[in-house]
């Protein structure tokens, strides 16, 4: 490694939190070979493709996988577009894809690969933080595993061996069954959004309530018994909280988002 790869690495594991991989484990009475690629995919070494709009994000990636025996970074990519147009002409055996990226990010990128046939490049998408919904659309559209940048190298190593093998893998873990993975973190994803309040209290939920309703301030006022000068305060720490502007929007984000609302009559 020369003086400018030595930088490039340094500032890498500064920005972005991953440690230098320790060897996995191999547990007892397992194959002296960990790379064992899944019969469909190609033989030693695992060609990845990394997809990231971040420069420095890639050249440190490629630093730690490229240390790693059985692991080869076949090329880069700087946005979605062209994450898949690589992918279909390198056919990797991995694509390390970011999630958020200008032109072409990574669910659109999912879905144009995911209507090649055959395709046996295997996609795990990597980002800074994401939501159960978004691991559930992931997956979904086809993705094999979802990795957030700022876990240990060891966990992004992992989560590559189990994906070439033919599994799942999510967060810090393998999924065994990713039917009733999906089915529990669809559950779990909506019973999130179902509590979701925005932080509003008790009387501001009221009021949203009233909006719905089609409750004008006057009407609000009245059936609250407060002042209209009070529901007018109340809107406005409403709409700063929601981060909408209007009573339509407000509405629609009311319903859409299943907040605990009240019947009012």
């Amino acid at each position: 490694m020369n003086e400018t790869d030595e930088k490039t690495f340094e500032q890498f594991l500064r920005q972005f939190r991953f440690r230098a991989p320790a060897p996995l484990p191999v547990e007892k009475g397992a194959a002296v070979v960990q790379w064992a690629p899944a019969s469909a995919l190609s033989v030693f070494p695992i060609g990845i493709l990394i997809a990231d709009d971040h420069e420095m994000f890639r050249a440190g990636l490629r630093l730690l996988l490229e240390a790693e025996p059985g692991l080869k970074v076949i090329d880069e990519a700087r946005d979605g577009a062209e994450a898949v147009e690589l992918a279909r002409r390198l056919k990797p055996d991995i694509i390390l894809l970011d999630l958020s990226m200008p032109n072409h990010p990574g669910f659109e990128a999912l879905k144009d690969l995911g209507s090649d046939e055959p395709n046996e490049t295997r996609v795990i998408l990597l980002s800074g933080e994401v939501s159960k919904r978004q691991i559930v659309e992931a997956l979904q559209l086809g993705a094999r595993g979802v990795v957030l940048k700022g876990s240990p190298t060891e966990i992004l190593l992992k989560a590559i061996q189990t994906v070439v093998a033919g599994g799942y893998w999510v967060g810090r873990e393998k999924v065994a069954n990713l039917v009733q993975y999906l089915r529990d973190l669809m559950q779990s994803s909506g019973e999130e959004v179902r509590r979701r309040r925005y932080g509003l209290t008790s009387r501001e939920l009221e009021i949203v309530s009233a909006i719905v309703a089609g409750y004008s301030n006057k009407e609000i006022a009245a059936h609250l018994k407060i002042s209209q000068d009070t529901v007018k305060h109340h809107l406005s720490n409403i709409f700063d909280k929601t981060g909408v502007s209007t009573r339509v929007e407000l509405a629609l984000l009311a319903v859409n988002h299943k907040m605990p609302l009240t019947v009012i009559v």
